[in-house]
Order: C-alpha cells, then structure tokens, then sequence
C-alpha cells in the first residue's frame, strides 16, 4: 500500500477520520483533518502553533472562537451541490469550538502561523470560482483561500474534474524554491467521487523517478504529495471532487510543468 495514501479510518470521539499531521507524516508543513459530525455533537480545538482554515465540505455549523461566533453557517448538503462552501480562518493559538448544526462534514487545513491576521469568515460569494483548461482537461475550480487573501503559509482551493477528464495535468510540480521560477510547496489531496463507489488514478512522481507512485483513490481518500509531479484523472462516468491544501516556506504558488508533457497546452 502506498504510504502517500491515507484512507478514513473509524470516527473518534471528535469525529475524526482522517489526521495527517505537519511532521508527523510526508508532511512537513501541511496538515489536514476530518471531522464527520453527526447533528448535535461539538467538538473544541486550540490551532496551537499553526494557523487553520476551517471548510464547510457539507453541511451547518456554529463556530466560536473567542469573542468571534459564526452562527449557523453552511448552504450546501454535500460537495457536489457544486457551490462554493462557507470557511473560517483563524490564525495560530486559537481556541475554538464547532457545533454541528445539522449532520456535519468538516475539513481542518492546516499549516505554520505566524499571528499576522484575525480570525474571519470566508463566505461563498468571497470565492473565486474558474474554469480552467480544455477538452478532456477542463476542470472547475473554487479559491477559498489563495495567495492573494490574507494568510502566514495556507492555500486552499477545491476542484471539480468532470467525468473522463484529468487534473492537476499536464504533470506541473513545485517542489524547488527557486523563486521567481518555482516555488516550494506541499500539497495534499482529498478526494470525493459522485457516484461514491468509484475511484480515480493519481500519480506522483519526479524527474529522477526516485519518488514514482501510482495510486488507485476511492471516495474519501487523502493522498499527501510531499514533491514532485501530481497529475490526477477521473475515469468516465465519476466526477471527481478534491480538496488541496498547500503550504511551504513561502506562499507563492508558482509551478513548473513536466517539460516532457508541456508540449499539450503549448500547440
């Protein structure tokens, strides 16, 4: 089994299936947690040493921090509403609290904080949402949390790639810090497929195949990429949802693509 994958294991008492953890995984400076809630429950966190982007995948919630209390919040039932998600940024040494609401499925993005920025709401019309690419490559992207908004080392973006098409392609990779050119950052993934019982390939790998991994992902499952290419594709018939986290040294998103494939946006 691959250990870039990491499937859902059985909730704990907060509700967490999924915890990759910065320097504790592939990871160093990303981190992703999932919570699945049922109506009623609560959990409380403190963000520690790193800052956290709280996404709303489906679902309402009540989120309290501090004297900051976001009340009921969340419009969609599941991803595939195909609606940009409500979200709250906190920054590091945060306590913080979430209730569900209704039934509740919560994403934790994480990564180092430096105390730069208060907590806020990011509500769905405050998200950039694109198309992206052609043909067999276009794909549908929602920015909650680009370079551009206000955050110490987080990105976090969801796409959606239609039935037989690919993503994150032709395979680009940022794992050199050589800006202007190429900007160091992990990644991680988190897939969902409609309908549920399907599945999609992602591969990562670098120039020198010293890293080379090809995985077959199922609903539900997060796949870390700590280096090197990432290209994913979505048989026919399963739309593919996912849930990228990305952070590094500097938090510039500035990508290089594999020269042997750049050809197809190049003709």
């Amino acid at each position: 089994m691959s250990s870039l994958k990491v499937s859902p294991q059985p909730a704990n008492e907060h509700g967490v299936t999924i915890d990759i953890v910065p320097g504790q995984s592939e990871l160093e400076y990303v981190g992703f947690r999932l919570h699945q809630l049922r109506e009623g429950e609560q959990f409380s966190a403190n963000s520690g040493d790193l800052e956290v982007c709280l996404v709303l995948l489906g679902g309402r919630a009540t989120i309290v921090s501090g004297e900051q209390r976001f009340e009921n919040i969340g419009e969609r039932r599941d991803v595939f509403d195909h609606i940009p998600p409500y979200s709250v940024y906190l920054p590091n040494d945060s306590d913080y609290s979430v209730t569900a609401e209704t039934d509740l499925q919560l994403a934790v993005c994480s990564a180092p904080g430096k105390g730069n920025h208060p907590p806020r709401l990011i509500t769905p019309d405050q998200v950039k949402c694109s198309t992206r690419g052609e043909g067999s490559n276009v794909r549908h992207v929602h920015d909650i949390l680009p370079e551009w908004e206000p955050a110490d080392s987080l990105l976090v973006v969801e796409v959606y790639t239609p039935p037989g098409n690919w993503s994150s392609y032709p395979p680009h990779r940022h794992d050199h810090d050589n800006l202007p050119h190429e900007s160091f950052l992990e990644e991680s993934y988190y897939h969902r497929l409609n309908p549920a019982q399907g599945f999609a390939f992602q591969r990562v790998y670098t120039d020198d195949r010293s890293l080379d991994e090809t995985m077959a992902v199922e609903n539900g499952e997060c796949v870390q990429v700590p280096r090197g290419y990432h290209p994913v594709g979505a048989p026919h018939g399963y739309e593919l949802y996912y849930l990228n986290v990305m952070a590094g040294p500097t938090r510039v998103w500035k990508f290089h693509d594999d020269p042997d494939h750049a050809w197809i946006i190049k003709k």
